[in-house]
């Protein structure tokens, strides 16, 4: 079983910058891939961002290119997501996410966390 929680969202203006973190629980969860999605209002949730066990490999959504960053600690068992210049249409619920395959993250499958609130204004 592994437990994911998430913290760091908050109120930020368009253009500003936040960093999500998840801390993660469980066993060798160090070895797990572990992602990023999010989930607007009225919308699917969508997938932001991927992580392979090691830190070597990621993935990001098109939309958060750029502007986004995934990293892992793993002698901290917590996973961040930087995100700089956002914009408005990022407000959403951030969800984490793990997983032991890399494709299993990407596709939605594994742990979730609860989700944290990040609201862009303008």
């Amino acid at each position: 079983q592994v437990g994911l929680v998430e913290s760091g969202g908050g109120l930020v203006q368009a253009g500003g910058s936040l960093r999500l973190s998840c801390a993660a629980s469980g066993h060798t969860v160090s070895s797990y891939a572990m992602g990023w999605f999010r989930q607007a209002p009225g919308k699917e949730r969508e997938f932001v961002a991927a992580i392979g066990w090691s830190g070597g490999r990621t993935n990001y959504a098109d939309s958060v290119k750029g502007r986004f960053t995934i990293s892992r600690a793993n002698a901290e068992n917590t996973v961040y997501l930087q995100m700089n210049s956002l914009k408005p249409e990022d407000t959403a619920v951030y969800y984490c996410a793990a997983a032991a395959a890399y494709s299993a993250v990407v596709d939605g499958r594994g742990y979730w966390g609860k989700g944290t609130l990040v609201t862009v204004s303008l």
